[in-house]
């Protein structure tokens, strides 16, 4: 774990240092977690609209301000990403202790828990943009250990953490109490635990996101093929099956499948309750229209991993004895061979990682962090997304192409990535980036004082 963390501890700082995060989605979670700190909770300035909003208004996740006392000790966007890697190298020691109780060895069950470090998407969840789900994988695999255990307090606490970080996150729960009522035939506390999960979901979902942003979730626009809502798609299934089922059998779908299950060697399915668990986001994931929610690399495998980890190590308990060690040390070899092949260890021989910005020479980095430098902390400001996240900690952040009440602007010309009120999805709209460029240096309320290959800072002069 120690080791584990350390060397994704490099991959992420250098990561941050050169410019490879963003708004989209680190600057994001900086924000809110400064305003909470500042005695705004959970406080955002929305991308899409250049309108202040509380982020409740788009993810339900108010886990997010639980990381509020890291940032007062150490205010920088890399005390939330180290948090992040830490938390989920956390998650080995329930995965190992699941593995003690149900292999009968030490070994065989530290393996498995080295296994779980050697996942590649456990660690391209860690050393990704920083995401409150992806707190979510410790904090499931140390619910299902207490809850294996029967020690129902401490279950309680970390399935409220769980389902705190995200909107969706209550269906794993609800069903993890669906398993425990059968496997234990404790039905009584299993329909409790259903209950808790679903009552989360569906108050985030139809109370709480539609609150905060005055509309239904802008999510919902992932799933227009689908009948564009739960209950739309709900529909979909009875008049028009045959959309469901299209959206399911993608052959991205499928690859996104044996992405996650080759590593494991499939053996979840020798506990095909526990692994079921992971059902609701792989269906979430596969009726998605929107691309990234069926690669492995994203987010959205952090209510997938935990299920498939727990379900390997029961499944290889339901093997022969003798037969335990060999399963557990072919899932560690397989997980670690295709770990080297793929991120994050792509990042510290400088190639794109997946969902961030370009590697940059020496140079360039140079020249966005003189750029940075020159904005005053607590002035408002307008910016591209890669500058993002190293401004993003005041109250006031507009996004490329908004400068709204900015008071100061920073543009890279070479980083075209915006948002608008029609494109709420980070995309490249390189003439409009330029043609801000053009407006505010003919804008006599303008002033440019940073124009260095490509990289342009404009401070409001009246």
């Amino acid at each position: 774990m120690v080791v584990w963390s350390a060397v994704l501890l490099v991959i992420v700082r250098g990561s941050y240092l050169h410019f490879h995060e963003g708004r989209f989605d680190l600057g994001n979670m900086v924000q809110a977690v400064w305003s909470t700190a500042h005695g705004h909770p959970l406080e955002m300035t929305n991308g899409a609209t250049a309108e202040q909003m509380v982020r409740l208004g788009a993810h339900a996740d108010p886990f997010l301000a639980l990381l509020t006392p890291l940032w007062l000790v150490w205010p920088s966007p890399l005390a939330l990403s180290y948090a992040q890697v830490v938390a989920v190298a956390v998650g080995a020691l329930p995965v190992f202790w699941l593995g003690r109780r149900h292999l009968g060895s030490d070994a065989t069950a530290g393996v498995l828990a080295i296994a779980y470090l050697a996942y590649p998407w456990t660690a391209t969840s860690a050393t990704g943009s920083i995401h409150p789900v992806t707190f979510a994988i410790p904090l499931y695999l140390l619910s299902i250990w207490f809850l294996d255990t029967d020690r129902l307090v401490w279950f309680t606490i970390c399935a409220l953490l769980a389902i705190s970080t995200g909107e969706l996150m209550g269906l794993p729960i609800a069903c993890l109490g669906i398993w425990y009522a059968l496997s234990r035939r404790e039905r009584v506390v299993g329909a409790a635990i259903a209950v808790m999960g679903a009552a989360w979901t569906f108050a985030a979902v139809y109370l709480i996101v539609p609150h905060f942003a005055g509309a239904n979730s802008m999510f919902y626009g992932f799933y227009d093929q689908v009948g564009g809502s739960p209950v739309g798609a709900a529909k979909k299934l009875f008049t028009d099956p045959g959309a469901i089922l299209s959206a399911l059998t993608e052959a991205q779908d499928f690859a996104y499948l044996l992405w996650l299950g080759i590593p494991f060697l499939f053996l979840f399915l020798l506990a095909p309750g526990l692994a079921a668990v992971a059902l609701p986001q792989l269906l979430a994931n596969g009726l998605s229209d929107f691309r990234s929610m069926t690669d492995p690399r994203y987010h959205s495998v952090a209510a997938i991993i935990p299920f498939l980890v727990a379900a390997t190590v029961f499944g290889i308990g339901r093997l022969a004895p003798t037969r335990r060690g060999r399963f557990a040390g072919a899932v560690l070899v397989c997980s670690a061979t295709l770990a080297v092949f793929v991120a994050p260890w792509s990042r510290a021989v400088g190639s794109v990682p997946l969902g961030s910005h370009a590697y940059l020479p020496a140079s360039r980095v140079q020249t966005l962090n003189d750029a940075v430098a020159l904005v005053p902390e607590d002035a408002r400001v307008s910016a591209t997304d890669a500058v993002g996240d190293r401004l993003s900690a005041r109250r006031y952040f507009y996004s490329i192409p908004y400068v709204a009440h900015a008071e100061w602007v920073v543009i890279d010309i070479k980083d075209p990535w915006t948002v608008t009120r029609d494109s709420p999805i980070l995309t490249r709209h390189p003439k409009v980036v330029r043609e801000v460029v053009a407006a505010l240096a003919e804008d006599p309320a303008w002033r440019k004082v940073f124009d260095r290959d490509g990289v342009y800072v404009f401070r409001r002069s009246r």
